[in-house]
């Protein structure tokens, strides 16, 4: 019966005797090894910077088609909702009472000619008279007043064709532009008119290209005008800054506007500046009325640092990063940081060029403390942790024993 009380004595034995070595080991291991870290080295170079704004498409011209003259809507040539083409035969309206004004004034212009010629004769007889002194100057006279008459009539005559001819051209209605047409407003068979209430048959949208309209605070355009004036940033080649266009789901669309106009004045209710982009859309994915985000792109700045985003912490006096020194000890260096960018924020205070720059491994770094630069990210088991594992794994081959 003593046997198994003296085996869990000697067993016990054995294990506070591994875990008062572990201890030993452990405090002999001293303080850990520096820990490892990625860095990169800044440079300067040029940068773009994209400016960001929420934007909205609109047509780049909207039509409405009316019509010019009254009567009866005979017929639609085209689908609702369809592309046509400039000059395309839209609508057809009752011709007949235009065709018989045309006639009418036609004839009455021929009247008229008839009746100028026989005055003209009439003159050159009253002409020949006076000449010869058997006429009056009186009968020459009204000779002469009668023939200015029947020009001012055939004249006259002549623009009641015109007009009439007009009249009977606009019974068809024809596409002003090419675009898209939107629904009829009026039904085939009514009675169209020439008033803002009556005449409005369709409307067209050009959408090739788009326009999209985005605007902007004076701040921001104070600072890139001193950023041209100062000579730190370069203008666009051609001087048009480029518009790129984000969708809601965060895809880009893989063609790019140039902005086109910006307003002279402020918008006194937002605060904002008015700007427009002109956007390729032979697709016509982009639709008026849809909202985007609009890149604006072309400001270039000379040179610039920027720190990659993994490199910042944010500490209670703002933004910081570890730099490593030449002695490979980290020192904490507080940054102001500027415009987010390609690959991180652009720096305006706190670091320089040449500048060795903590990306990986910051969380274990400490003010002071040296570091292994360029190491692996996956690091073995920390300092301390072997000499416990080896007491546990030797305990345990006792204990079996």
């Amino acid at each position: 019966m003593l046997a198994p009380v003296v085996c869990r004595t000697w067993c016990a034995a054995v294990v506070l005797s591994a875990t008062f070595g572990a201890t030993a080991a452990l405090a002999q291991g001293g303080a850990p090894p520096p820990p490892n870290v990625t860095t990169v080295t800044l440079e300067t170079q040029p940068v773009q910077i994209a400016l960001e704004y929420a934007g909205r498409i609109s047509a780049y011209r909207n039509v409405e088609v009316r019509a010019r003259v009254s009567g009866i809507l005979l017929s639609r040539n085209f689908t609702e909702g369809e592309p046509v083409k400039e000059g395309q035969l839209l609508y057809r309206i009752d011709p007949a009472p235009y065709e018989a004004t045309l006639a009418r004034v036609q004839a009455q212009l021929q009247q008229e000619q008839a009746t100028l010629e026989r005055r003209e004769k009439d003159l050159e007889r009253a002409q020949e008279l006076l000449r010869r002194k058997s006429g009056t100057e009186k009968a020459f006279d009204d000779a002469t007043a009668d023939v200015a008459l029947s020009k001012a009539l055939v004249a006259a005559a002549q623009a009641q064709v015109q007009t009439a001819e007009l009249d009977l051209g606009y019974t068809t209605v024809n596409a002003p532009i090419s675009g898209t047409t939107s629904l009829d407003t009026m039904d085939q068979g009514s009675l169209v008119g020439t008033t803002a209430d009556n005449s409005l048959l369709t409307r067209i949208h050009q959408l090739d290209p788009a326009y999209v309209n985005f605007s902007f605070t004076d701040r921001e355009l104070g600072e890139l005008r001193a950023l041209w004036d100062s000579g730190r940033a370069d203008r666009p080649a051609d001087g048009a800054l480029k518009a790129g266009i984000e969708f809601g789901d965060g895809s880009v669309y893989d063609k790019e506007g140039t902005i086109t106009f910006t307003d002279a004045t402020i918008d006194q209710q937002t605060g904002t500046i008015r700007a427009r982009a002109v956007v390729p859309n032979p697709d016509l994915k982009l639709l008026p009325g849809q909202f985007v985000r609009v890149v604006v792109k072309g400001v270039t700045l000379k040179e610039a640092l920027v720190v990659p985003q993994a490199a910042v912490m944010q500490g209670p006096q703002g933004p910081y990063v570890y730099a490593v020194d030449a002695e490979s000890k980290a020192a904490l260096k507080p940054i102001e940081l500027g415009r987010e960018v390609e690959g991180g924020w652009i720096v305006e205070k706190g670091l320089a060029s040449g500048d060795r720059i903590i990306t990986e491994g910051v969380i274990k770094v400490r003010p002071g403390a040296p570091v292994t630069l360029d190491a692996p990210a996956a690091v073995s088991a920390p300092a301390g942790d072997a000499p416990v594992k080896k007491a546990e794994a030797a305990a345990n081959t006792e204990t079996v024993q």
